[in-house]
């Protein structure tokens, strides 16, 4: 997953909407979103390779989501998978931040990760290159493969276009996040980060939607929370060069185990 928006009780008919891509290399093994055999209450994307998942919700609206940390070395193989850090949480029965103080103590047995976690109450981020628990204030946040609200170009007109979308409803609301997501504008080289994996990987990896033969972005995540009480969830997949693969979309009632 590298790029998660996000308007946190801050829309006058939703209490939490995510706009996120998931860019990783196509050949690795993966499920599209749905409820999850073992996990009823867990709607996720699921990596076949590790088992865990980089975003998903459960039926209660408790609502994870994690990115890598680019740091221009490869890092030896994690103790853990991030992609549990998600599917713990959600497959679990604890409070937001009771699992992020669990993650916090046991941070170091992960690779770079940000991760983002929410329930009716609050929603907190924390990274493992940074060591702080942050309880985020109703607002817009962006989240790529640094710290939260880094100005990477992607985040930050990611999230001004975000923020402009603060009176619309589903389907609309819906259409328009996907059109974000779909960009793939490049930004200008002296607008890029220097994150040392070298020029040309910081302009393939510097739009929003990454489409080449072999890494890409290969999933759109839409989530809306509504304040009434529903839940609107879509995801689209995409293979090598960006081309559409699928299209799932689920919308149910929350539950009260919240």
């Amino acid at each position: 997953m590298c790029l998660v928006l996000v308007v946190h009780d801050a829309h006058r008919d939703y209490r939490l909407i995510v706009a996120a891509n998931r860019d990783e290399f196509y050949d690795r093994p993966t499920l599209p979103a749905d409820f999850w055999a073992d996990a009823p209450e867990v709607l996720a994307g699921r990596d076949l390779r590790a088992g865990g998942t980089w975003l998903g919700i459960d039926r209660a609206g408790r609502f994870a989501a994690v990115t890598n940390y680019r740091q221009g070395r490869r890092e030896p193989p994690g103790v853990r998978s991030r992609g549990h850090l998600v599917a713990g949480y959600l497959t679990g029965m604890k409070a937001a931040r009771t699992r992020v103080a669990g993650v916090e103590r046991e941070a170091g047995l992960y690779n770079g990760f940000s991760l983002l976690v929410a329930d009716a109450r609050e929603l907190l981020y924390f990274s493992n290159r940074q060591g702080i628990v942050h309880p985020l204030a109703p607002g817009v946040y962006g989240l790529s493969n640094h710290l939260l609200d880094t100005p990477w170009p992607k985040v930050t007109s990611g999230k001004a276009a975000l923020g402009a979308l603060d009176r619309e409803q589903a389907p609309e609301l819906t259409a328009d996040l996907f059109e974000l997501l779909s960009d793939r504008h490049r930004p200008a080289d002296e607008l890029l980060p220097r994150t040392g994996v070298g020029p040309e990987w910081e302009r393939l990896l510097s739009s929003a939607f990454i489409a080449t033969p072999d890494y890409g972005t290969r999933s759109s995540t839409v989530v809306l929370i509504g304040r009434n009480g529903r839940v609107e969830f879509a995801e689209r997949s995409f293979g090598p060069n960006g081309v559409a693969a699928g299209e799932v979309r689920y919308e149910f009632a929350l539950s009260h185990a919240e």
